[in-house]
């Protein structure tokens, strides 16, 4: 059977006392409605359905820059989770199947969570409702069942009994039900309580008189955390990087220093890595097994192959891909360039927007100047070439095969395969003139010095 995807983000946010919208907040190098957009498409929807609200502005761009077949509907007024979900409902038009509800403040919820709720939806309950224990259950809604699995209400705490309220069943607010039923539930939902606010969760009692069977499905307490404030923020981030390092580790990684170890949602580590400490991976880095990783680097959006071996001190920006073999060393930046396999740049080097070939050394101190100020402007470098110490590549340039640049070379044309580059001045040496100069500086100094 199929299935399909509302995803709620109308959200104001107001306790992130922030101008951004709450679900556009990063964690883990990502916005907070990314993580939940990847529950979603664990169970790969037909469709999935987002609503917006405060802040759509800001948050339907995003949303499209994540997945432009997304489709985005917007609750223009706040008057309850109930009328949220109503705002999806004419997307699902022709759908034959089963919706779930998730959240764009909860990230946490797991893939075989949301197949455990579709199984029993599937297995005759027409409505399931996703829970968690409590011991502090607070503001959250009660699930008030038969004691037999059977779901017969879903109580707002502040609507509860003190009977009620001791119940430790908390409603985390993900559903999954039937689409057709979903529409057929929603339109007797009324606003009857404190808020004045069409519920969505009154749908398990309107499921129940109708004699239709409900259930609820307890989670672990740690996938339904939700996200309504900096401190929530913080400590979301903590969770995911305790998960992301004990998943790293299980999957054939080392880590020494694992809590100093930072990964973004999407990282991917193989098998066989050795990671040092103090260790950032941005979003879109790919490490490839056997790959080393020294201490103290900064990695974005960049490829890590084989064997490899990178740091301490090295940044990889956008656009950077090292084949097999390579070695990045201290105080290397490569932003936008492609390594091929063996070469080496070892110290205190920039390359940007550039192509390395195989096995060609880059020495320390050596820049690419990619940038006039305007425009940038790419270098290709051919293989096996040596590039001298303080070497600065002024591009748009090409370096052929085996070519050696002097130390101190400024280059601005092109040098052809196997040719020596000098790009600097002669040097001009003056017998004892250093000597004369410093006498002179000296006894300049001595006149304004007081008696």
């Amino acid at each position: 059977m199929s299935t399909a995807v509302i995803l709620l983000a109308a959200g104001q946010g107001s306790r992130m006392n922030s101008d951004l919208p709450k679900v556009l907040h990063r964690l883990a190098g990502a916005p907070l409605i990314a993580h939940a957009l990847a529950s979603a498409r664990a169970v790969e929807p037909e469709r999935i359905v987002v609503v917006t609200g405060t802040g759509a502005d800001q948050v339907d761009p995003a949303l499209r820059a994540l997945d432009p077949d997304l489709r985005i509907v917007h609750q223009t007024e706040q008057r309850g989770t109930g009328h949220a979900v109503a705002q999806a409902v004419p997307e699902l038009a022709g759908f034959e199947g089963d919706v779930i509800i998730l959240y764009g403040d909860t990230p946490f919820i797991q893939p075989e969570t949301l197949r455990a709720m579709l199984k029993a939806r599937r297995d005759g309950a027409a409505v399931v409702v996703l829970g968690f224990d409590s011991p502090a259950p607070g503001g959250y809604g009660r699930l008030i069942t038969d004691g037999a699995g059977r779901l017969l209400a879903i109580v707002e705490a502040q609507d509860a009994t003190p009977a009620q309220r001791a119940i430790t069943l908390c409603n985390c607010g993900v559903i999954a039900t039937e689409a057709a039923l979903l529409s057929d539930l929603l339109a007797e939902v009324g606003t009857s309580n404190a808020k004045n606010e069409y519920y969505l969760t009154d749908i398990v009692a309107i499921a129940n008189a109708r004699g239709l069977r409900a259930k609820a499905i307890a989670c672990d307490p740690s996938e339904t955390m939700g996200v309504n404030s900096r401190v929530d923020l913080a400590a979301a981030e903590a969770a995911f990087q305790a998960r992301a390092r004990r998943a790293a580790l299980d999957n054939g990684a080392t880590l020494t220093d694992p809590g100093s170890v930072w990964f973004a949602l999407d990282t991917y580590i193989g098998r066989d890595v050795l990671i040092g400490p103090n260790v950032v991976f941005g979003p879109g880095v790919t490490v490839e097994s056997g790959a080393e990783i020294i201490g103290f680097c900064h990695f974005e959006d960049c490829h890590i192959s084989r064997g490899a071996r990178v740091g301490p001190f090295a940044r990889l920006r956008p656009g950077a891909e090292l084949a097999e073999d390579v070695h990045i060393g201290n105080f290397v930046e490569v932003k936008n360039a492609i390594i091929d396999e063996g070469a080496k740049i070892n110290h205190l080097a920039y390359v940007g927007d550039a192509h390395v070939g195989a096995k060609t050394n880059i020495g320390a101190g050596a820049i690419v100047c990619n940038y006039d100020g305007v425009f940038k402007h790419r270098t290709e470098i051919g293989a096996r070439a040596f590039i001298g110490s303080n070497v600065a590549l002024v591009a748009p340039l090409a370096i052929g095969d085996e070519a050696l640049i002097a130390a101190g070379s400024v280059v601005t044309e092109d040098v052809p395969a196997g040719a020596l580059a000098v790009g600097r001045a002669s040097q001009t040496n003056k017998p004892g003139l250093a000597t004369k100069l410093m006498a002179r500086l000296r006894a300049r100094k001595t006149e304004k010095v007081p008696g």
